[in-house]
Parts: structure tokens; sequence; C-alpha cells
């Protein structure tokens, strides 16, 4: 990203919300396509300032839709894009006091699911949509091995064929409670427990969509699917307050199985296609064939077996 731009914006940002001063920029975290710094301003108050490139630049929307419907998010003072950039001023929050359980997860979950479907969002995943991602999925693979990229993919195609020959089947029941707001990034770093309780965060790539890939996401994707763990997710959900239909079984599937499954058929979809797009830098490709190998294997055990 271009840093001149990113000053410019930090600027814009803090006179709109009216901070006094010029800040010190402190490098929190970052990424590729976005970071997150702290902003020490001169009166000693601090803002949290975070930028992003594309396809991460309605995340302010999504942030906004949820305080509306009164998801604990931090306060949002001003945002804008400039030159392809998202800025956003927000609410400096300080270090958790802990890291988030999965309890913490569970009553987070119920309050976030509580948001139907908006147009405010760009995309909705619904059975349609999510039984087009291995079709998508196939659609990246033949163009990155046109352009003489991810070679010795083989056994990623089969695999993807065998998803999308099921996909039609399996994808029902998508638009079943909870149905709406989904983070899509549901993991314990996203969600601040601070002294005054708990906020969620990292909106970037939220959408409408079926709210069990956010329990399905909680554990991570470091280690393989635990489908017992994902059903006493659900099983806590519901007696947390979420629908008792999110425990009803969907395409076929025990609902735990069915969340596991699409979710990391969505991620393989999600990493081909930045790797096409956003990313575009054959030097990453081993690791991205390495993530796409396994969580399709592991997709496809759930789903297509």
């Amino acid at each position: 990203m271009d840093e001149l731009t990113v000053t410019r914006l930090c600027a814009e940002l803090c006179a709109k919300a009216r901070f006094p001063g010029e800040p010190k920029r402190e490098p929190m975290r970052a990424w590729s396509l976005s970071a997150v710094e702290r902003l020490h301003f001169p009166d000693g108050s601090t803002a949290i300032f975070k930028f992003a490139a594309e396809p991460f630049t309605e995340e302010d929307r999504a942030l906004k839709l949820a305080a509306v419907h009164g998801v604990p998010v931090p306060d949002l003072y001003a945002s804008a894009v400039s030159g392809g950039i998202l800025g956003m001023l927000m609410q400096d929050l300080g270090e958790p006091v802990r890291e988030a359980a999965d309890d913490d997860g569970v009553k987070a979950a119920v309050v976030l699911h509580q948001v139907r479907p908006s147009e405010i969002l760009p995309t909705t995943l619904d059975a349609d949509e999510l039984g087009a991602l291995p079709l998508r999925a196939l659609a990246h693979l033949d163009y990155l091995r046109q352009v003489r990229r991810w070679k010795s993919t083989l056994d990623i195609a089969e695999m993807l064929s065998a998803l999308d020959k099921v996909a039609p089947a399996r994808a029902q029941g998508a638009e079943l409670v909870p149905f709406g707001l989904c983070h899509s990034e549901f993991h314990p770093s996203s969600l601040h427990v601070g002294r005054a309780g708990w906020r969620l965060l990292d909106f970037a790539r939220a959408f409408n969509g079926p709210g069990l890939l956010d329990l399905a996401s909680w554990p991570g994707t470091q280690q393989p699917p635990n489908v017992q763990r994902v059903r006493r997710l659900i099983e806590a959900y519901v007696a947390a307050g979420g629908s008792q239909e999110a425990l009803a079984p969907r395409g076929g599937l025990s609902a735990e199985a069915w969340a596991l499954g699409w979710h990391r058929v969505w991620i393989v979809e999600w990493f081909m296609d930045q790797t096409v797009h956003w990313i575009n830098d054959p030097t990453s490709d081993p690791v991205y064939i390495k993530a796409v190998r396994r969580h399709l294997r592991e997709a496809v055990r759930l789903l297509a077996s």
C-alpha cells in the first residue's frame, strides 16, 4: 500500500474526528493487505488506526451494521476510502485482560447472529452461492494452471470435482436459522475481553450467511476438524439463547459436520481467489497449495464421503 496515501488518510481521519494535534504512529500488526496502528496524541489520548486495501475496503460498513444492532464493537470515530485504501479511526480498547474462551465465543455468536441479512453487506452466501464455491475454485485453478502456476495439482482438481458433484445437495439448509450477519473470521483473537466487557473485532470479511460457519471457524484450522467440539459449541450456543434450529441437520448431514465441511470449502475458494486476484505472488504458491490441499481433504471427508 502506498505510504503517502496512508499518511494522508490518517491525517484526514484525525481531523474529521477532531483529535488534538499530530499523532505518533505505533505499528501493532501488519499483513499483506492491511495493518493496524495505535495513534498517540499530544494530550495523552490514543486511538486505533486500521487501514486496508481491496478486497477489505468495506469493513466499516459491517462494523456500523453490527453497532446499530447492538453488537458490542469498538467505537468507530471516522472512516474514509482514498486511493483504493480504507482507513478507520477507532476506539482503543487497550490490552485484553484475558484470552477469549469458548463460553465467550458462544455468547458473542448469539448476539451477532441476531442481526438479520442486510443489503449493506455486498455478499450473501445462500444455498446457491455456497453450492457454487467448488466450481469457482475450479475456475481459479484452471487459470493458475494456464499461466503455468500450481503445477502437479491434479489431486486438487479431482477433489474440487468431487465436491462440485455433491454441492447442490449438501448446500441445502444454508438459510436455516441462524442466517444473517456472519463474521467469517470468528476466532478468539477477534474477540477482545477487557475490563468493560467484550468487543468483537475484525469484520473485514463479513457477509450475509450461515452463522454455523462462525461456530465452525472458532476452533481455528491448524488442527483437523473437531466435530465433537463444534457439536458442543452449537449445543452451548442454543443453551445461551441461540435458536434451537442451529442443531437441525442440513444437507443430509449433522449441523456440525455440515458447518465444518462448508467452512473448509469457503476457505479454499477464498485462498484461491486471493492467489489469483489480490496476492498474485507466485512465490507464495507453495504455501497456498499446501493449505488448499489440506482443507480440501478435510472437506471431501466431511461432505463427499
